[in-house]
Order: C-alpha cells, then structure tokens, then sequence
C-alpha cells in the first residue's frame, strides 16, 4: 500500500537508465527507465535516451524531474515501479 504521502529521498544512478530511489518510508525501488523512453514516440521524451541529458535528473520538492518538469513522473507509479501498464509493453514488444 502506498502511504498517503510519499516523497524521493535520494537517487543514484546504477545503469545506463536505471535510477535506485529511495523514499521517505525507507522503500527503495531501482526503477529502469529505457522500455519507457524507448517507446515513446514523443521527440521530446525520447531526447532523453541520450546518456548525458538522461543524468540530468534531480529531486525537486521530493519529486524525480528533468528540466523544468520536460520529464517528470508520478510518485505512486515510481513508488510501484510501474511507469506504464504492462499491456502498453506488452503489444510494443
């Protein structure tokens, strides 16, 4: 179950697009963000399949965001490690 307020503590990269977060319950989730921006058919989502633009993330406001909010995702899905339905990657595989 997903408190009813959650925020990102910290984050560390530990892949190419995989991000360890760790939230202010001590819930740590590695979440990998390459099926997400790979599928993507949005220009400007998938610029961040580029390495060096992808470590730009930082925690704002205990939230994970890129730029000002070009990439931003909701704490209950990255609490989950859930960016995007399983079928969305399902019908894309």
């Amino acid at each position: 179950m997903i408190p009813a307020t959650i925020n990102i503590t910290s984050v560390e990269q530990v892949g190419d697009y995989a991000l360890r977060l760790s939230f202010d319950d001590s819930t740590e989730q590695t979440v990998d963000f390459k099926p997400f921006l790979s599928l993507s058919r949005h220009p400007d989502i998938r610029a961040y399949l580029e390495p060096a633009r992808f470590a730009t993330y930082r925690i704002e406001h205990g939230e994970l965001v890129w730029g000002d909010y070009d990439l931003c995702f909701p704490i209950a899905d990255l609490y989950q490690n859930r960016l995007q339905p399983d079928s969305a990657l399902e019908k894309a595989a």
